[in-house]
């Protein structure tokens, strides 16, 4: 039924452009958008010492742009369908590349953060726009590889991102992580206007003049910003020891319990929450939060372990993941034409599989890999990602009426960022609780009395007073250089922890997708695709 539908839809309705041309026209503009999300990550130190702000007062450059951004990615699709989908992504590139310009140009941090919410709230109407154009622009058969180059922006970007703005923090300025966007801005607005076009069921849509949840809209915004805030400077604050962060989280959770009553207590939502009770877009969403939770906690391990406990630099750390980046490239395109030929139930799981093997290799870290193996991880943790992202889009839109894809893809995009965030704060604060953990346990057999302990300070200060040091001051120095080693030893031990945490919580994934149901065979596609 769903496909004849579909069917009907290409039959009667198609894009004048190639196709393709529209696809990488609006992956351009995304590519930009998803970028940003961690090129100005590496720049915080540089930012701070040019704008006179302490570290925690530059990372509101990262913060305000996340939440601006996720809470946008939720009414993106209500946006579109009221203002015209080509119009609603048209004046998101556009205010995208003035905030960056803006963000150039900012004299103040005050200035910087407020272009920077412009930014990332620009930035949340793109990557949902992008998927439900190509969710029109072609035929289900082949939706797979128009989902493969999509994949490959707003997985690879955000990858790629601090090494690209390492690289120009180190040869330019930090300004030049913002001006980067302008030239790429112009340019998609210019072939967005030329080859981009709505079908004609969003002009019935727009005809309909429902009225304005503003009560939804207040509340989703409200619960989406705390969310994300909360989850953004938890460890920061201590968690639920920061009045702030219990604030935040009471507020998103009446906000979140406010906006659900609400949207389905009326007939015109905003976010029309009944799609998740379609078996598919349930499970789609939470498979795809997972997926958020699997790339972004490896993004931060990685290099986070390579430069606290190896002693990288931040260049080489970034060349480790971006490694993963390169493989994508290559994959997202061969995923993308296998989708089609497989049940895309069986990829989710075999990408869960991969997943898992790759966090699975990385359990034996210690103080002695090379940089090979660290970017090995990297590399077999990317391998499974386009199994898992290529066919979870496709299947979201299986059976879902022409005019709720806008609705559709803001929910997943939101899902995939909510599930990295959730990731990052997951990792970081296991993290922090299991080192004080191991090194508690490690503490007792640092102190004096200890027949080891005795004989490794005893060594150490002799080594001190060879170079000159009195011995109280040696045995001193010696104490010190051994408790550093134990904390070293402890951030080493919680790290094995996390990533076993990670295998087993993957591993559990791995059945998951069998929940959907089988999508049906795809119909021939018609003429002219």
């Amino acid at each position: 039924m769903a496909a004849a539908a579909t069917t009907t839809f290409h039959d009667t309705w198609r894009p004048r452009a190639n196709p393709w041309v529209i696809a990488i026209t609006v992956t351009m503009a995304t590519f930009m958008e998803a970028l940003d999300t961690s090129i100005a990550n590496v720049a915080m130190r540089h930012i701070g010492g040019s704008l006179s702000a302490s570290p925690d007062e530059a990372t509101w450059v990262l913060t305000s742009y996340l939440v601006a951004n996720a809470m946008v990615l939720p009414i993106s699709g209500w946006i579109a369908n009221r203002m015209g989908r080509k119009r609603f992504y048209m004046s998101c590139v556009f205010l995208f590349t003035l905030a960056s310009l803006l963000c150039g140009l900012a004299p103040t941090l005050g200035t910087l953060v407020f272009c920077r919410v412009l930014q990332g709230a620009a930035g949340g109407g793109l990557q949902p726009s992008e998927q439900s154009i190509l969710a029109d622009t072609f035929p289900p058969q082949k939706r797979s590889m128009a989902f493969a180059l999509y994949g490959m922006a707003v997985v690879t970007a955000p990858v790629l991102g601090p090494t690209v703005g390492g690289w120009i923090v180190d040869n330019y300025s930090w300004r030049w992580i913002f001006f980067l966007n302008i030239p790429v801005g112009i340019l998609s607005l210019y072939l967005t206007n030329r080859v981009v076009e709505d079908p004609p069921y969003l002009a019935q849509i727009r005809k309909r003049r429902e009225g304005v949840d503003y009560w939804g809209l207040g509340l989703l915004v409200v619960a989406i910003g705390a969310l994300q805030i909360m989850l953004d400077k938890g460890q920061e604050d201590d968690w639920f020891s920061s009045r702030f962060i219990v604030t935040l989280a009471i507020t998103a959770s009446v906000g979140m319990a406010l906006f659900f009553w609400r949207e389905l207590s009326i007939p015109h939502p905003i976010l029309d929450l009944r799609l998740f009770g379609r078996r598919n877009v349930g499970t789609t969403q939470f498979v795809m939060f997972m997926v958020g939770v699997s790339l972004y906690s490896s993004t931060v391990l990685i290099p986070q372990f390579l430069q606290e406990i190896m002693g990288y630099s931040a260049r080489q750390a970034g060349m480790a993941v971006s490694s993963g980046g390169l493989v994508l490239m290559f994959l997202f395109p061969v995923a993308g034409a296998l989708a089609p030929k497989f049940d895309p139930r069986k990829l989710v799981a075999v990408g869960f599989v991969i997943t898992t093997f790759g966090l699975w290799r990385m359990t034996n870290i210690n103080f002695n890999i090379s940089f090979g193996l660290a970017v090995s991880w990297r590399v077999v943790i990317a391998m499974g990602l386009p199994f898992l992202f290529i066919p979870i889009n496709t299947l979201c839109y299986a059976g879902i009426p022409q005019e709720k894809y806008n609705e559709v893809s803001g929910l997943t995009a939101l899902m995939r960022n909510l599930g990295g965030s959730v990731g990052i704060s997951f990792v970081t604060t296991l993290l922090a609780r299991l080192s004080q953990k191991h090194l508690a346990m490690l503490t007792p057999h640092a102190a004096s009395g200890n027949r080891s302990f005795d004989a490794m300070r005893s060594g150490l200060a002799g080594a001190w007073v060879e170079r000159g040091k009195a011995m109280p001051d040696a045995i001193t120095q010696a104490g010190a250089q051994i408790y550093g080693m134990a904390q070293v030893q402890a951030r080493l031990l919680a790290y094995v922890d996390v990533i076993w945490i990670m295998v087993a919580l993957t591993a559990i994934l791995v059945p998951i997708p069998f929940l959907m149901r089988r999508p049906e065979k795809a119909v021939a596609a018609p003429m002219g695709h």
